[in-house]
């Protein structure tokens, strides 16, 4: 330190004036002197940076410099500083009061580890790096949910608590523990998360990609480190999909040799689950495996479910540029289903049920090899081979008219799904400079294969779960399928960040998919008149071929004038393939037009993100989806049938304006306090159109599952160890199907057809750390609301499918 110390000043004083009055006087300058740390943080060529974030990990808070790049900390012990911002290398460094002021300078790179700069804030979401590892996603609309500072019902993967910030999602809520995750937005059915490209640790887990894009698995939440949703835009390194990415992106090993952490939850309806990870490294050598467990009742009858989840990831660094990452998924379990209600019913009493016979059987097996390589500090490489061997099984009674009993003695409709299919997907990036501004290049191709089987039979007319196909006791039964859907997508993709300034970058991307999709099967009608003879029995054997080779182009720009603001913007070509298991799998509810296509459209987004001293975090932007040939359902009758049509009923168009307010309270009116205090809000508006149909009675319409107005807010408070958020969930309307159908609370018949009115609802968490042990416990629902957020036209359905309750639950986390 360059200056002298205070026992050196004294003497010195004493002997230059030979008295104590002076020293006296000036003793309080020294001790001032003594407990602040000032300092400047400039660029490696000199230039004061304003706007640094700085995270004070001694004393737990943020600042930041000013705009000449200066910062002043009141402390008269050492503080350990980390000092952040885009487009310099994040350096942490160790300050002791001083009269000097300190110089801190950082250097300029474009892969940067983003770290800590949010620690203090509850709910502000972090967004992608421009750069991350071998991904490109400067200019997009990218959200990472940081999984750890989420108070919330993790043992069930709460999806309104865990997904509150990501602007306009629409979510399916179902009353099975979180074993399936289905959200949408923008006009994206949410069943089963379909318009999404699921992924976990970056590598495919949902059933079949293009050939049936619905995901029975979902990783636990408790096991989580960061959930990253990419949006549509930035689907070129992906996939098709309008939606784009979601990624589960599981905790990394423990640093020390063995680490144990056992969570024990308990809640309404018999709810019991138990979560214990082990992870640990030794030398080069690191793991993180996991099992999870869960049962409970549910809240209507009916309604019981068991599973059981288990989890391995082993690495192994081979050199510092050089690794490679083992994983192995098993998920597994049985729920027995209450199926739906018409809406007669669910007003008269949204707790009953009149199946009891419906089950639905899962059982996933993923496995992956990651090897990630850097060729020099800014040449990497990373090849991810995946595969997946899985079923599903979906058995019960399930009458279109949904007031109508399950008679016990009759048959009960089988549908049986088995999932093999294994992909390869290789990526290479450059970083290069053009102009002395880092620039990136990202070339990749992915190959992906799949045999899937599906077929559709008589159940037992027993009412346990047996799986076997009875057509023994019931070879008359009138819809029967077998089909074998070998397919087949090879795709290349390459992106281009050019940083033409120190502010502004342009990425081009393009993507180029050959899909060869094929069905070989047979499928059976059985007709019988009221006597049980049969009138008519016909089997139609197919074996069809469809091949697709298209290109999708896309562009994102991002301009930051300082590190405190970003403009970005993006607009992408998206297509959706169909699906002949959907096609073929044949539901009371639900005829599907022979001639259905694929859809083909467009996302753009264009927005500001930002933030406003250490107060206020804001991302707020426009966005479009522009269909053609868009999917939809429509009531209709055929053949004297009343059903729900899915065909493609026209061209159409989604637009809206979201925004994610975070406001620091305690930093705007309490800075230094000891508790944290912070208020979000997550606001979507959106409207839709049908441009153009064929179908009378739909141009015009809105589409379906957009509600005008999605709302989501909430308040956390932190003191010491203890940590209590509140959250408010308020959507208006929607229709479920383009024809803008409604019904009325006397509609005792089918339940399948109708908007989904609006609701509210509001939660309660909270949690308390002490040593090795955390204690969380919430109230879901707690103003005791009773609404519903889907009309299933299959399973668990046909119908209305009511939302939970109040419910209750608690958990104790010992780590150790």
């Amino acid at each position: 330190m360059n200056h002298l110390s205070t026992k050196t000043g004294y003497y010195l004083l004493k002997k230059l004036f030979g008295g104590y009055s002076l020293l006296l006087l000036l003793l309080p300058v020294f001790a001032l002197a003594q407990n602040s740390i000032t300092g400047k943080v400039v660029s490696d060529k000199g230039d004061a940076i304003p706007y640094v974030d700085i995270f004070n990990k001694t004393a737990n808070s943020s600042l930041s410099t000013n705009g000449k790049g200066v910062f002043k900390i009141n402390a008269s012990t050492p503080q350990t500083l980390v000092f952040y911002t885009d487009g310099y290398m994040l350096i942490e460094q160790t300050l002791s009061p001083s009269s000097t002021e300190t110089v801190i300078t950082l250097q300029k790179v474009i892969d940067l580890d983003e770290l800590v700069i949010q620690q203090e804030k509850f709910y502000s979401l972090n967004k992608m790096k421009d750069i991350d590892g071998t991904a490109i996603y400067a200019g997009r609309k990218t959200e990472v949910i940081s999984v750890d500072k989420i108070t919330a019902n993790k043992a069930t993967n709460n999806t309104r608590q865990i997904y509150a910030q990501i602007a306009g999602l629409t979510i399916n809520e179902n009353s099975d523990g979180g074993l399936q995750l289905s959200i949408g937005g923008r006009g994206l059915n949410p069943n089963r998360t379909s318009n999404f490209n699921t992924r976990q640790n970056g590598y495919d887990i949902s059933a079949d990609v293009l050939g049936y894009p619905e995901s029975y698995y979902t990783p636990p939440t408790e096991a989580l480190a960061e959930i990253q949703v990419i949006r549509g835009a930035a689907a070129l390194q992906y996939g098709t999909q309008f939606g784009g990415l979601v990624n589960f992106k599981f905790k990394a090993p423990s640093g020390q040799p063995i680490e144990v952490v056992t969570r024990n939850t308990v809640g309404s309806y018999n709810l019991l689950t138990n979560f214990t990870s082990l992870s640990g490294t030794t030398g080069k050598f690191s793991y993180y495996t996991f099992f999870n467990y869960k049962q409970g009742d549910g809240f209507r009858p009916n309604s019981e479910f068991n599973s059981r989840n288990f989890f391995a990831n082993l690495n192994y660094q081979f050199t510092e540029k050089t690794s490679i990452h083992f994983d192995y998924t098993m998920f597994d379990y049985l729920a027995k289903q209450p199926g739906g209600l018409s809406d007669y019913m669910f007003y008269q009493d949204m707790f009953q049920s009149n199946r009891n016979r419906n089950w639905f059987d899962v059982n996933w097996n993923l496995l992956a090899l990651r090897l990630n390589h850097h060729f020099t500090d800014k040449s990497q490489f990373s090849l991810q081979l995946f595969g997946l061997d899985a079923s599903r099984n979906a058995l019960g009674f399930r009458s279109n008219r949904v007031a109508n009993p399950d008679i016990e003695g009759t048959e009960r409709d089988l549908l049986k799904g088995d999932f093999v299919n294994w992909g390869a997907e290789a990526r290479f990036l450059q970083q290069y400079d053009i102009n002395g501004n880092s620039s990136a290049l990202l070339i990749g191709a992915k190959y992906y294969q799949a045999r899937n089987t599906g077929s559709q039979g008589p159940g037992s007319s027993g009412s346990d779960p047996n799986f076997d196909y009875a057509f023994d006791e019931f070879p008359n039964y009138a819809n029967q399928n077998d089909y074998v859907y070998p397919n087949l997508n090879v795709a290349f993709f390459a992106e281009n960040m050019f940083r033409l300034s120190p502010k502004f970058t342009l990425t081009p991307g393009i993507r180029v998919e050959n899909i060869r999709t094929k069905a070989d099967g047979y499928y059976r009608r059985i007709n019988t008149d009221l006597a049980g003879n049969v009138i008519l029995d016909e089997t139609e054997y197919e074996n069809v071929t469809k091949n697709r080779s298209f290109v999708l182009l896309g562009l994102a720009a991002s301009y930051k004038p300082n590190n405190r603001i970003e403009f970005y913007g993006n607009l992408a070509q998206n297509y959706r393939s169909v699906t002949f298991n959907d096609i073929r799998n044949t539901t009371p509810s639900q005829t599907i037009d022979p001639n259905i296509t694929d859809e083909k459209g467009y996302t753009s987004d264009i927005g500001v993100r930002g933030k406003l001293d250490d107060q206020l975090s804001y991302d707020a932007s426009i966005f479009g989806l522009y269909y053609n040939d868009k999917i939809g359902e429509y009531p209709t009758f055929i053949n004297r049938k009343y059903t729900r049509y899915r065909s493609n009923v026209g061209t159409a168009i989604t637009y809206g304006f979201e925004t994610l307010l975070d406001w620091n309270i305690t930093n705007t009116f309490f800075k230094g306090s000891k508790f944290k205090w912070s208020l979000f809000t997550n606001t979507s508006i959106t409207g839709s159109e049908y441009l153009k149909s064929e179908v009378p009675n739909i141009e015009g319409n809105s589409v379906e599952f957009v509600p005008l107005v999605n709302l989501k807010a909430g308040s956390g408070l932190r003191y010491k160890n203890f940590t209590c958020n509140i959250q408010l969930t308020y959507l208006s309307s929607q229709f479920t199907d383009a024809i803008n159908s409604t019904s009325g609370k006397d509609d005792n018949t089918y339940g399948i057809f109708g908007e989904i009115p609006s609701y509210y609802v509001a939660d309660i968490s909270a949690s308390y750390q002490w040593k090795m042990l955390k204690l969380e416990a919430g109230i879901n629902n707690f103003t005791n609301n009773y609404y519903f957020t889907r009309r299933a036209t299959g399973y668990p359905g046909p119908g209305i499918i009511p939302s939970d309750p109040r419910v209750f639950y608690t958990t104790l986390e010992i780590k150790f």
